[in-house]
């Protein structure tokens, strides 16, 4: 796989990821029409933070594994890919029949407390981590350096995510209300876990 093949592949899974709701979309949503577009856009950048947080700490730590051990790497690699087979199966066998856009909690504070909240809302939620490892390093191409790679990975999906959650905030009426819809969820939580499985059993057949 080439780096072009690779950036294609990434991007056009991580978009549907991106738009695919979850506790994110949810505190952005919530925060949009309850405390007004700025502090949406704050808890948004804080959510963005967290993410590069966690792609850096995974791209150190697979360039550190890759370095030291060959076996290590694909016995992770082995992990993560049934962990993304795993998920898949769960998510296409029960996808979810709703969608809570309330479900995201106030917060106190200044506007700048909404970033804190948005920032440590994704940095302590270790699925996030789990996810970045099984998800990231299949898309490393022979030859090139992880760390940089991996990070340059991340940094991408927080790019996505700028205009996915801007796009929320300028259509929080019409989204929040589509998302509500039993069938929306579904559709997305199975062509999600479609995605999950396939990167999942290309990983596990893929030779490096």
């Amino acid at each position: 796989m080439t780096i072009l093949q690779a950036l294609l592949a990434f991007s056009a899974a991580a978009a549907l990821l991106t738009v695919t709701p979850g506790l994110d979309t949810a505190l952005v949503l919530r925060t949009a029409a309850v405390e007004g577009p700025k502090r949406a856009a704050l808890a948004g950048l804080g959510i963005i933070a967290g993410c590069l947080v966690w792609g850096a700490a995974v791209a150190l730590g697979l360039a550190a594994l890759l370095q030291a051990s060959q076996l290590a790497f694909t016995i992770l690699k082995w992990a993560g890919a049934a962990y993304l087979v795993w998920l898949g199966l769960n998510i296409v066998l029960r996808p979810r029949q709703s969608f809570d856009v309330d479900g995201a909690a106030s917060a106190g504070g200044g506007d700048f407390a909404w970033m804190r909240r948005g920032f440590l809302t994704n940095l302590l939620n270790p699925k996030v981590g789990v996810f970045y490892v099984s998800f990231l390093p299949q898309f490393l191409p022979e030859g090139v350096p992880a760390a940089p790679f991996i990070f340059g990975l991340a940094a991408l999906h927080g790019l996505m995510t700028v205009f996915w959650f801007a796009g929320l905030i300028a259509a929080t009426r019409p989204l929040a209300a589509a998302l509500r819809r039993a069938a929306v969820v579904r559709w997305l939580d199975r062509v999600t876990g479609g995605v999950f499985l396939g990167f999942g059993v290309r990983l596990a057949l893929e030779r490096r």
